[in-house]
Parts: structure tokens; C-alpha cells; sequence
């Protein structure tokens, strides 16, 4: 059975970091491309980050140069480096791995406020 678990979420003040952990069990992770999308409330669900099982990593443009994807394969890890967080950054964090099956973890909650 495939699991997810996610952890670092939290609440932040504007201009603040957090980095977010995603651990994979179940399945042989370097074979799978990993992502993290985010949900705020009243809005869809868009995809963050992505990094595929060769390296190659893709951002949304609004937070290009302030988050950071990265994956530890050795510990079938994959994190989310976030920086210079932003009040619009506020939202339900989702780790995602991929490949011909895509398997979703439980969410967790970033806030970022004054």
C-alpha cells in the first residue's frame, strides 16, 4: 500500500521560510516523478513544483526564485524549500508522485500573515 506523509506545514509572517517533507512508503520511489501543488480556499488546485525522476524541475511562475524542489531518493523523500514567503502563498500544500499511477498525500496547512 502506497503512503504519503507530509509534514512542515505551519504559520509563518510575510517574508518567512518553511520547508515542507513528503514521505513515500510502498512504492520504489526513484522510478516516480514527484510535484507539490497547492489549494488555497476558493480556488483550484495548482501545481508548485514538479521534478522528474531525470532532475528536470519546473516552477509556477509565481514562485520562481523562492521555492526550491528537491528529492533525497535514498530516503524516498521529496521537500519543498519555501522562501520570502508571501500572504498569497497561503494555502493546503499536497505532495504528489507520479508516473503511470499518481498517488496524493494528505495535505498540509501553510499560513502565511501578519
Amino acid at each position: 500500500q502506497v503512503q504519503l506523509v507530509e509534514s512542515g506545514g505551519g504559520f509563518v509572517q510575510p517574508g518567512g521560510s518553511l520547508k515542507l517533507s513528503c514521505a513515500a512508503s510502498g512504492i520504489i520511489f526513484s522510478r516516480y516523478n514527484v510535484a507539490w501543488y497547492r489549494q488555497a480556499p476558493g480556488k483550484q488546485r495548482e501545481l508548485v513544483a514538479a521534478l522528474t525522476s531525470g532532475g528536470i524541475t519546473n516552477y509556477v511562475d509565481s514562485v520562481k526564485g523562492r521555492f526550491t524542489i528537491s528529492r533525497d531518493n535514498a530516503k524516498n523523500s521529496v521537500y519543498l524549500q519555501m522562501n520570502s514567503l508571501k500572504p498569497e502563498d497561503t494555502a493546503v500544500y499536497y505532495c504528489n508522485i507520479y508516473s503511470l499511477r499518481s498517488y496524493w498525500g494528505q495535505g498540509t496547512q501553510v499560513t502565511v500573515s501578519s
